[in-house]
């Protein structure tokens, strides 16, 4: 649509559109003035009215836990709340601890009983002698065995053997020096021996035939906190299977022995002397360990050690 060229004469009308708006809004008007016929009739210019715009009310302001306003952009701080919790459970269990403690204390004190009591651990009157108990058995009580005198636990000679002149114990008994001089390392097997508190050790020795000789050393130990006759037949155990310081074999069992072996050596040749061969039996039950040795310039057979042995343990 090309613009116009002229300007109109009068003044311009509203759209039709505006004109309804117009209407719309202002209130209804008052019949118009009729003027006389020979003035020209002039209508008011309508006047434009101002649409008002929406109010858009501020959004609030954050607000704290403790009531003010929080800073915009600020964190809030954090553990506040656990931290109070903490305090507060301190102060109840130290508050609830003295009030406990305030009434223990105002009670009166519970009296106990005398430590020293009268006929507390024995009877007035001694059994009469048909009714006291007899003593354990053997079977159930093995130290009875062991308290006695034990050289008469020691098996005897065999027939047709006879004392040897050295080493030879003193009436069954042999002292500690002269049990470990039996070693060689005898400065330690002496300190280790004492330490484990050794009791007394019966011993016998005797010569059977022209060269074999045979010793038998019961070793008995004190009760305490130390296993001196199973520590003793142990340590001397450990060392037999190797060939330098022992028997260079495992050995074979005791039967009847919970850790008992016996063993045979190789036999020992020197120049310009008799081949030397030699047996040991270790065992060990209840606080006395038993060793046997066996020295001769024949061979030995399994039979003689493993029966020597067999025959000892069973009489401890």
């Amino acid at each position: 649509m090309e613009p116009k060229d002229t300007i109109p004469d009068g003044p311009a009308e509203p759209p039709v559109q505006v004109e309804a708006q117009v209407q719309a809004v202002e209130p209804s008007a008052p019949a118009p003035v009729v003027a006389p016929a020979t003035e020209p009739v002039v209508e008011p210019a309508p006047v434009p009215v101002a649409v008002a715009e929406p109010v858009v009310e501020p959004a609030p302001a954050p607000v704290a836990e403790s009531g003010a306003p929080a800073t915009p952009g600020k964190p809030r701080p954090r553990g506040r709340t656990s931290l109070l919790i903490a305090a507060a459970a301190v102060l109840g269990i130290a508050g609830g601890t003295a009030v406990g403690y305030g009434v223990q204390a105002d009670r009166a004190p519970t009296p106990l009983p005398a430590l020293s009591q009268p006929n507390l651990a024995y009877p007035a009157k001694a059994l009469p002698a048909d009714k006291v108990p007899d003593p354990l058995p053997v079977s159930q009580d093995r130290q009875r065995k062991t308290e006695g005198d034990l050289r008469e636990l020691l098996v005897s000679k065999p027939s047709g053997a006879r004392n040897a002149r050295f080493p030879f114990p003193t009436k069954g008994w042999m002292s500690l020096d002269a049990y470990a001089r039996e070693f060689k390392s005898e400065d330690y097997m002496f300190e280790t021996l004492a330490e484990a508190d050794v009791r007394r050790i019966a011993a016998a020795n005797w010569l059977q035939g022209q060269y074999r000789g045979v010793g038998i050393r019961l070793v008995q130990f004190r009760s305490g906190a130390e296993l001196g006759a199973s520590d003793h037949a142990n340590d001397q155990l450990d060392y037999m299977p190797y060939a330098k310081e022992g028997a260079g074999n495992a050995g074979d069992p005791i039967k009847g022995s919970g850790n008992g072996r016996y063993f045979l050596y190789k036999a020992v040749n020197k120049p310009g002397y008799l081949p030397v061969y030699q047996a040991r039996a270790i065992a060990q039950r209840g606080d006395v360990m038993l060793d046997i040795n066996i020295f001769d310039t024949a061979p030995i057979s399994k039979k003689d050690i493993r029966t020597l042995a067999e025959r000892q343990l069973e009489r401890l």
